[in-house]
């Protein structure tokens, strides 16, 4: 008879600790991948390594050798493919640990009321301007910066710093206008910038509808701690995105819920 170690089954406290963070890993993994072109070369990079054990037990020494290059570099080939999800993954982890959070549940229990009553005359004015814009179809991406990266966002933007004001916003995406191609990002309870191109997120099971605007809205929100208002051009429809997921054709009355929690 075999005689098994049962020391190696034990199960403690720290193991089962130890399972829940790895499957919490890899769902959260999963998360920042699922849907984008990250899939299908994550499968093509898993064919070339099972490929590679094929080769080397049917004892081809040429294709061995190939493919043992790829395998000797693969940490490597793994940051410089996936380097947007990485960056994506790190921003997930420094977010759910900040103080800023934290922070929010004193607000919670201490003053929310007022923190409320003082946030909607903050949003009205971007609420105001979202009713003209949808009902003159005029195209918008409006995007709610938690922390304004000046290298990220004022590289392709024009500067302005001004207090946010529902003429103003009108009067930026107005076709006319030279800075309505583009988005105004709103930080620090001020309109930053506007005209700003943004990245485009590389998901590749949006909706048909989806242009370039909101490939914008919701690749800004991936590479970002951001939330982004699109107003189709086509049909004036509203769209909300926040951590690369959208929220489409929402009421006025969800979109101050939502910025009120965010915003």
């Amino acid at each position: 008879m075999l005689n098994l170690d049962l020391s190696l089954f034990e199960i403690t406290w720290y193991s089962v600790l130890d399972i829940v963070l790895v499957a919490f890993l890899i769902y959260q993994l999963y998360n920042l991948i699922r849907g984008t072109i990250a899939v299908n070369i994550l499968i093509g990079m898993a064919v070339i390594y099972a490929l590679y054990f094929v080769v080397k037990w049917s004892n081809m020494q040429l294709l061995t050798g190939i493919l043992g290059y790829f395998k000797e570099v693969g940490i490597i080939i793994v940051v410089v493919v996936f380097q947007q999800e990485i960056r994506r993954f790190f921003l997930l982890v420094g977010k759910n640990a900040s103080l800023q959070r934290n922070k929010a549940w004193w607000q919670y229990f201490f003053g929310r009321a007022q923190d409320e009553k003082n946030n909607y005359t903050r949003i009205k004015p971007i609420i105001d301007a979202c009713k003209i814009l949808k009902q003159t179809r005029t195209g918008a991406l409006i995007v709610f910066a938690k922390y304004y990266d000046e290298q990220f966002y004022q590289n392709s933007c024009e500067v302005m710093d001004a207090r946010i004001s529902k003429r103003l916003l009108e009067s930026i995406f107005q076709k006319t206008s030279p800075l309505h191609d583009g988005a105004v990002v709103i930080a620090e309870n001020k309109i930053k910038s506007a005209s700003c191109i943004l990245p485009l997120t590389d998901k590749v099971d949006l909706p048909p509808q989806f242009g370039l605007r909101h490939r914008a809205g919701i690749g800004v929100t991936e590479a970002n701690e951001a939330t982004a208002i699109i107003v189709s051009e086509e049909t004036g429809e509203i769209s909300y995105a926040k951590q690369g997921k959208v929220k489409m054709n929402i009421s006025f009355a969800e979109l101050e819920k939502l910025l009120n929690k965010d915003f």
